[in-house]
């Protein structure tokens, strides 16, 4: 079993000032950080902050990727019909699909026990999606006829009603 990095044993103020540097410096200028890191009392070699830091620029390319592509998702398909929650179900079932294929023999990446369990809370979750869609739908249509009703009641022409009834089915049809 390999040792635990120096660099997680650090107070979480002095990781927190490391992590900042790192990408204030572009993942660079490991010999200076070093150098400062010892003046505070922690021998940590250039080496090893080198290697923390393609793991934290990955983690944050991964990070920022996801978030850019969320943000696609949600400027391309308002989320009126919950798509937000279709279109997040779909990119995490494409990033574990990815993971499955992706994975070695050694299981090193995920575990087939993982990778299921995700599939099923997807499952779930996407089957909530829908549940609450049909529901938002259904409530919709009755609140549009109870409306129907009291504008009747109310002497707008049959004309005025239906206009009235398809603005508000249109926001559940859309």
């Amino acid at each position: 079993m390999a040792a635990r990095s120096k660099i997680t044993k650090l107070p979480a103020a002095v990781k927190a000032w490391l992590d900042n540097n790192l990408v204030e410096n572009s993942f660079g200028q490991y010999e200076a950080l070093s150098a400062h890191l010892k003046t505070l009392g922690f021998d940590i070699g250039k080496s090893s902050l080198h290697r923390y830091g393609q793991v934290f620029e990955q983690r944050l390319a991964a990070v920022k990727m996801a978030t850019e592509q969320a943000r696609a998702v949600a400027e391309a398909a308002p989320d009126d019909d919950n798509v937000m929650s279709d279109g997040l179900i779909r990119l995490v079932q494409q990033k574990a699909f990815d993971m499955l294929v992706n994975m070695d023999d050694s299981g090193k990446q995920a575990s087939f026990g993982t990778l299921a369990k995700i599939a099923s809370e997807l499952g779930h979750s996407s089957v909530a999606v829908k549940d609450f869609r049909q529901k938002t739908k259904q409530k919709t249509k009755e609140v549009a006829n109870e409306v129907a009703e009291t504008a009747k009641a109310a002497g707008l022409s049959n004309e005025a009603i239906k206009q009235i009834k398809a603005r508000i089915l249109g926001i559940a049809e859309a």
